[in-house]
């Protein structure tokens, strides 16, 4: 590499790490807004929110930055299309490209909006009526449709918003994903309902102290491998997970003191997205090499460590006599098989985020649904509540009660994380695949879970994906990691192996 190149990418990669760092305080707000802001600081907390993230902005976009990284560019670096500064090289240019676009006063907008949307929306929540957050909503879905204009798109203005959260993904791709998973989903759901095999669920719904649940909590994310001395577990309205940056990774949780399990494997799914924050290289920090590959490839580290770690049988071979002698008072009478059939129960169920691994896709498909008519013209905002309590009605059977189990369980919309949702489907597709693979390649990964051991999967994860940053896309990840394609028959494989033996199907 000749000097001038070395001087180049020296300088390229110095101001994106600083726009790094400054985003980082911009995500330090963020958490803190999430979990112990006063009510009465979101209207300043927005003005912080939208001056930080509006100086992101324009160092990120600025001439300089476009100048360097054709320089590095037209030195031959990217020729090598694996190596390090290629992929550096050519992440930055499609960031760099996308992001140009949007105007730094649409950034800042944006932030203050979604600030000010976000307290909207937890009051809203509080009420159970969606009445009042619907104006603040069509604030956020109006300027998502700038950035989509702005940004552009092939065939229509969702595959921009998308492409924020798994580049290079579209709309008409989620429909075709969906249209393949939904007639086995629904095959499935409906041989469990037709059993005559039923769990007792009320032994998660005795009284659970929620100072031993946080220990209960604590002791199962550092079992699997988060590193407590690098982050920490705090309490908000919707669990989430901050990677801020190298040692600083943080997560949330809720707890419900008449239900073990949402605030545990709250904990166990928000783990898995910390686990792929520390096992980045903090030597890239703030390049696409240090940097996840998508949404989709992080909600499958946190699908994986959640269901097909955390509600495995291995696992409470070990976790569950543990749990017992926490809560003997309420666990002292029942049985592992008992237990391990109760947090695998299958119903329809109102909020996504507690719902079982078989409806779950069912949750997204709908959000993903209303999300599409709304850019597509559709569907108007003011509909949604009620468009909302049709489709549930439809897929599930039921029909939620109120707002705060419908249209505003979600925290997402009121963020501005429009296109996000189809992600946790393809997180549920990768995880399965990557798992099948995992376990082929380590061998005894029952056994070794039923010992109380998860080092050797967090190893091949950490060996196979989190160490990549984003060197491979997505779909080439997949293929690199297990020689196959993406294929939805190992996600369908998986639950029926799991579920016909616990409801006899």
């Amino acid at each position: 590499m000749s000097e001038n190149t070395n001087k180049t990418l020296e300088e390229l990669y110095g101001i994106i790490k600083k726009a790094a760092i400054l985003s980082s305080c911009a995500g330090v707000l963020e958490w803190d807004e999430r979990t112990y802001m006063p009510n009465k600081g979101a209207t300043h907390r927005s003005d912080q929110k939208a001056l930080l993230l509006g100086m992101v902005h324009e160092q990120f976009t600025s001439k300089r930055v476009g100048e360097l990284i054709s320089e590095a560019e037209a030195s031959g670096l990217a020729k090598d299309e694996s190596s390090t500064d290629a992929v550096n090289i050519r992440e930055l240019r499609r960031q760099y490209d996308k992001n140009v676009k949007i105007p730094k006063s649409l950034v800042e907008e944006l932030a203050r909006v979604t600030t000010l949307a976000e307290s909207a929306w937890i009051e809203a929540r509080k009420k159970r009526n969606a009445e009042e957050f619907l104006p603040w909503l069509e604030k956020v879905i109006e300027l998502k449709r700038q950035q989509a204009q702005a940004v552009g798109y092939k065939k229509e203005p969702y595959d921009a918003l998308l492409d924020d959260y798994e580049p290079g993904e579209t709309a008409e791709n989620i429909r075709n994903v969906f249209d393949g998973l939904k007639a086995q989903l629904v095959e499935i759901v409906g041989a469990i309902a037709q059993s005559n095999r039923k769990p007792n669920v009320a032994i998660l719904e005795r009284e659970y102290s929620i100072e031993k649940q946080a220990i209960l909590g604590k002791m199962a994310a550092a079992t699997i491998g988060f590193d407590l001395e690098g982050g920490r577990i705090d309490i908000t309205t919707h669990p989430f997970c901050s990677g801020l940056g190298p040692g600083d990774t943080r997560i949330t949780t809720r707890y419900n003191l008449n239900h073990l399990g949402q605030a545990l494997f709250g904990i166990m799914h928000e783990t898995g997205h910390a686990l792929y924050d520390q096992g980045l290289d903090p030597k890239h920090y703030g390049l696409p090499m240090g940097e996840s590959v998508s949404l989709g490839i992080h909600e499958s580290q946190s699908r994986m460590w959640e269901n097909l770690v955390g509600r495995s049988k291995p696992f409470w071979v070990y976790f569950f006599p543990i749990t017992q002698k926490i809560f003997w008072e309420s666990l002292g009478d029942v049985k592992l098989d008992e237990f391990y059939f109760a947090i695998n129960d299958v119903r329809p169920s109102f909020i996504r985020v507690e719902a079982d691994e078989v409806t779950y896709n069912l949750h997204i498909l709908l959000r993903f649904e209303i999300e599409h008519a709304i850019f597509s013209g559709e569907l108007k905002t003011n509909d949604i509540p009620a468009v909302w309590n049709k489709k549930f009605k439809s897929y599930f059977g039921i029909t939620p009660p109120d707002d705060a189990q419908g249209c505003l369980q979600d925290v997402h919309w009121s963020s501005g994380l429009i296109g996000y949702f189809p992600t946790y489907t393809l997180g549920n597709l990768y995880a399965a695949q990557f798992f099948a693979k995992a376990k082929k390649d380590i061998g005894n990964l029952d056994e070794q879970f039923a010992n109380g051991q998860f080092e050797q999967l967090l190893g091949w994860l950490r060996k196979n994906i989190h160490r990549h940053g984003q060197r491979y896309r997505a779909e080439e990840l997949v293929r690199q990691v297990t020689g196959e394609p993406l294929k939805p028959s190992y996600l369908i494989k998986y639950l029926k192996d799991k579920y016909s033996p616990l409801y006899g199907i």
